[in-house]
């Protein structure tokens, strides 16, 4: 048992029982690291991480490579999702050092905590060399490597606004800016299988936000078509989990078949919005069925007794990546009974398997009635009997040996999912769904925010580390949003102090954007800001969302203006290379066009919502009371002659009221 034992991180405890003689991160291990004048091992990684497994599996178990660590070296576990601020800093440093990033992320750093080394995984006889290099490099080239480590310390220390060129353009929002925008996305589309033109392929939640925004304005007919494509891949391919529900990490080809077989709550989060949004616009019934199909996995085997929600479920099983989610085709026969020849025709499944090693992976590329029909499959009430079937594998799949559960849980993420689950609950009106949204909201204020703070993660009934520019934003944006479809006005204004606690402790006067780390966390060698969006958003993107409709909702004018001028100085990065800043540009979509206030009074203001909540209309901010409300938005507003009536405004111009959805959707209509 090593100094791990005592931590709270799945993936800590994971090594806590190699012989690696590993710390935490904390000044205890950098003190020694002084002391000793030894370099320092950060190894940082994640549970889910099928190659962190293999590395420890190869290396960290075993006693002839753990002695060679321990006698060279001080070694440091990190959890990156525990500590993305450390991640993001080390993971930086291997950029500059030439390094494809990825995890399990290596860097080795002098005494003083400054990089000057780094890999990903090795195999063991390479890392073994490698670790005695590292400790003849430090014995023999001292002055090289600190002079090394000095120089990759200063570049990280190098702003944002300068290392990306950033700079205010102050050009008005338009239209043009926006196609040329999305011309530049096009020439990388994937228009065969959808997504981008690369392997592996990976879910990109905000490509798909923007080019659903971007849509709303233009009606450009391309852009829709390719969310279409993409998003029905997605949904039909091996990436989702067709038996339990939820999608996998990302597909390591290019088709969407096989997936890497971790599932994280970020993704299913961003894509809950996603389909709840397309469905909103387009009807496909694909998107509803994912959409609860996905909500009845992170119920069942993610949501925790008080409704916060698990960070992560592992790749592998029994040491074996993918094990719980394939098939042998015996194996199907035994559950499946007389449905087995139907079921097989439709996912081509063989003794031989249709994927490796005689394992057959469920994976579709066409919506399954069609399927059904080509093959001859097709019978009445095939759909319900599909359905069935699939419960029936599910059920016998229950029995294996589960992948391991990352029980951690961290309030960006779960800001992520409340968001979805609110969009979830706009597009399908399952009432389930909005209840599961509160009690999230609930855990998060009630669990995760103590005495003004909010805390990054949370287990065993304890939230520890205070929280980062991530939870500030996901969480707000998250929270503006639970109140749009409760008109609860605690949520609004819990998303308000949230929003006035980043600015307090994260802004930076000199660029206008937000710092990673609070102004009173651990001083690192670098204080860094997130400013480009990729699987996950940047969370200076993310909160300049939250700012927005926060704003326009509370008339903060500081607020709109902050997310405004964070905007206005990634153009011309978005005019240059969209894809890293998809997000931004989504909230560029906004700005082009006005955005509608929805103003519902009266006491049918739960059904007027709801009904409003069918339809697509992404550039909209709503608020609702039965009687009186002091929110700028509601005040001095009422219920005309006590029937339910609704305020349609953009850019502080009103509409005459009106009492029914139908005649509201007419003025919305008409707005340019």
């Amino acid at each position: 048992m090593n100094n791990l034992a005592q931590e709270s991180s799945p993936y800590l405890l994971q090594h806590a029982h190699n012989p690696v003689d590993w710390y935490p991160w904390g000044e205890q291990a950098l003190a020694k690291a002084r002391a000793e004048n030894k370099p320092i091992l950060v190894s940082i990684g994640y549970s889910a991480c099928h190659w962190c497994h293999v590395m420890e599996r190869e290396s960290f178990e075993q006693e002839s490579v753990a002695a060679v660590m321990n006698e060279n070296l001080v070694c440091i576990k990190v959890d990156r999702e525990e500590r993305p601020d450390i991640d993001a800093i080390y993971m930086d440093a291997v950029h500059m050092m030439g390094v494809r990033g990825g995890w399990p992320l290596n860097v080795f750093l002098m005494p003083d905590a400054k990089p000057f080394y780094g890999v990903t995984y090795l195999p063991p006889q390479n890392w073994v060399q490698l670790v005695n290099s590292i400790r003849n490099a430090f014995e023999n080239h001292h002055t090289e490597l600190t002079e090394s480590a000095e120089g990759f310390a200063q570049s990280l220390q190098m702003s944002e606004m300068e290392k990306y060129g950033l700079q205010s353009d102050g050009a008005a929002y338009s239209v043009e800016v926006l196609d040329a925008m999305f011309d530049r996305l096009k020439a990388r589309f994937d228009e065969m299988d959808g997504g981008m033109d690369r392997a592996p392929k990976f879910p990109m939640p905000s490509i798909y936000k923007f080019l659903l925004r971007y849509y709303d304005v233009t009606q450009n007919p391309e852009a829709l078509a390719q969310v279409e494509l993409t998003l029905n891949r997605i949904a039909l391919g091996g990436i989702y989990d067709h038996v339990g529900g939820g999608w996998a990490r990302y597909s390591v080809d290019g088709e969407w078949f096989i997936p890497h077989f971790e599932k994280m709550l970020y993704d299913n989060a961003q894509l809950l919005s996603v389909y709840a949004e397309a469905y909103s616009l387009t009807k496909n019934p694909l998107y509803e069925d994912r959409l609860r199909h996905t909500f009845d996995w992170l119920t069942l085997e993610m949501r925790n007794e008080q409704g916060g929600y698990y960070s992560a479920l592992d790749a592998d099983s029994e040491g074996v990546e993918g094990k719980y989610y394939v098939w042998e085709a015996e194996e199907l026969k035994e559950v499946l009974g007389d449905d087995f020849d139907w079921f097989a025709s439709l996912y081509e499944i063989s003794d031989a398997g249709n994927w490796e090693h005689g394992l057959n992976h469920l994976h579709l590329t066409k919506d399954i009635e069609i399927v059904a029909k080509n093959k001859g499959v097709y019978f009445d009430n095939f759909e319900n009997h599909y359905r069935e079937t699939l419960q029936k594998l599910h059920s016998h799949r229950q029995s294996r040996i589960r992948p391991g559960l990352d029980d951690k849980i961290l309030a960006s993420w779960n800001g992520l999912l409340l968001k979805g689950l609110v969009d979830a609950y706009r597009a399908s009106g399952h009432e389930t769904i909005r209840e599961s949204a509160v009690q999230l909201g609930a855990f998060l204020r009630d669990e995760m925010f103590k005495d003004g703070t909010l805390y990054h993660t949370y287990k065993n009934g304890k939230a520890t580390i205070p929280g980062f520019l991530e939870d500030y934003a996901s969480v707000s944006e998250g929270l503006v949003a639970l109140y749009q479809i409760t008109f609860d006005e605690a949520w609004l204004r819990l998303a308000e102090t949230l929003l006035d606690k980043a600015i307090s402790n994260f802004y930076d006067e000199s660029d206008g954007f937000f710092f990673f780390t609070d102004e009173k966390a651990e001083t690192l060698i670098a204080r860094k800001k997130e400013l480009l969006d990729n699987v996950i958003p940047a969370s200076n993107s993310i909160l300049a969302h939250a700012l927005y409709q926060t704003g326009t909702i509370l008339d903060r004018v500081d607020f709109v203006d902050s997310a405004d001028s964070m905007l206005d100085k990634m153009s011309r990065l978005l005019n240059t290379d969209i894809q890293v800043g998809t997000n931004w540009a989504a909230l560029y979509c906004q700005r082009v066009a006005p955005t509608a206030e929805i103003v519902i009074i009266g006491p049918e203001v739960d059904d007027f919502r709801k009904d409003f909540d069918r339809f697509f209309i992404p550039n909209r901010v709503m608020a609702g009371t039965k009687s009186t409300s002091n929110l700028p938005l509601l005040e001095g507003r009422t219920a005309i002659e006590g029937r339910t009536t609704i305020y349609v405004c953009y850019d502080k111009t009103c509409q005459l009221p009106v009492f029914s959805v139908e005649e509201a959707m007419n003025l919305l209509s008409k707005i340019d």
